[in-house]
């Protein structure tokens, strides 16, 4: 048994074998990588990935990553093509084959069918001197030198080598398209992540209560109202001009240095110049200002328009945070 020291050298050891796995391949990238991006770029079809095994696996999240940043890919499983699914492919269609070996009988049987149908054939392997490396249009290089498996035999460096060479290319094509955040947020509509791109201000602050008092309301009429709409806070606005905020907290000071509330108005214990949010704004927006001012609640609207309230609640209810 190992103990903790040796097991965390042993982990350091492996993502420093990987580390220095993606170090290589990043080296040894070439003209090829280029152009296949240009050729994904400027494709009328689709990009059909596949691989067999582990590296099946990683096809798989390539195509995915590829999906949600606005190059449409289809995975293919190699061993599956060749029973059936190969109908699949269209003609246009450009495809990428993984394999660490590129050797394996699935991919020599594949691979003759792909190139008789006239598709261009893009090979991600990890060695140059294979039969897929040699049979391809264009060749990634994800040669590494050692698995980070003791007994170099689990794909471990290799697999990792071939995730990030995906990750490259879909960033690459991503930046060549000028991909934005709101692009991002269409593919991403659910989720917490979806939501920080597209929830706007306006969206949660219509599912609370628009509560204010006038400038002369009493320290009572106050209470009532942040008892009433449950926000611990309400805005002080006068013929529609904001002019204030009241919070739970200013009631407790107020309380707290004054020994009768007779004749005290909102007016008296209001917060002038409050923070407040446009509702076009995004959510996220509103979370930062929330914390860099450490409050809980903040208004929404102009300083000419009162609109409503956001809350930290609200934003943790659709997983903002």
């Amino acid at each position: 048994m190992k103990n903790n020291v040796e097991i965390l050298e042993i982990a350091r050891q492996t993502l420093q074998t990987e580390a220095e796995g993606i170090r290589s391949i990043s080296r040894n990238l070439n003209a090829d990588f280029s152009e296949i991006v240009h050729q994904i770029l400027y494709l009328k079809a689709r990009v059909i990935i596949t691989g067999i095994g582990k590296s099946a696996i990683i096809a798989q999240k390539i195509v995915s990553t590829f999906n949600s940043t606005g190059t449409p890919a289809i995975f293919m499983h190699a061993a599956d093509a060749i029973h059936g699914d190969l109908g699949m492919i269209q003609q246009n269609d450009l495809v990428i084959c993984i394999s660490k070996s590129g050797n394996t009988p699935e991919i020599k049987i594949l691979v003759p069918l792909l190139k008789q149908g006239g598709n261009k054939l893009v090979a991600m392997a990890g060695d140059k001197h294979s039969f897929l490396a040699k049979q391809a249009d264009w060749l990634l290089d994800t040669t590494i030198d050692h698995e980070a498996c003791p007994h170099n035999l689990a794909p471990t460096t290799s697999t990792t080598a071939q995730l990030a060479m995906g990750d490259a290319l879909a960033v690459c094509l991503l930046e060549c398209r000028e991909f934005s955040s709101a692009d991002f947020a269409k593919y991403h509509p659910g989720g917490s992540l979806g939501k920080r791109l597209y929830l706007t201000v306006g969206d949660l602050s219509a599912q609370n209560e628009k509560s204010f008092v006038s400038s002369n309301a009493t320290v009572k009429e106050v209470i009532i109202e942040i008892t009433r709409n449950r926000l611990g806070a309400v805005a002080v606005v006068d013929e529609g001009k904001l002019n204030g905020i009241i919070t739970d907290g200013d009631i407790r000071r107020m309380l707290n240095n004054n020994s009768t509330i007779d004749g005290l108005t909102a007016a008296n214990i209001m917060t002038k110049s409050p923070k407040y949010i446009d509702k076009n704004e995004l959510a996220v927006n509103a979370l930062e200002i929330l914390r860099v001012n450490n409050i809980t609640q903040i208004l929404v609207g102009t300083e000419s328009k009162f609109e409503g309230f956001i809350h930290l609640h609200d934003l943790l209810k659709e997983g903002i945070i």
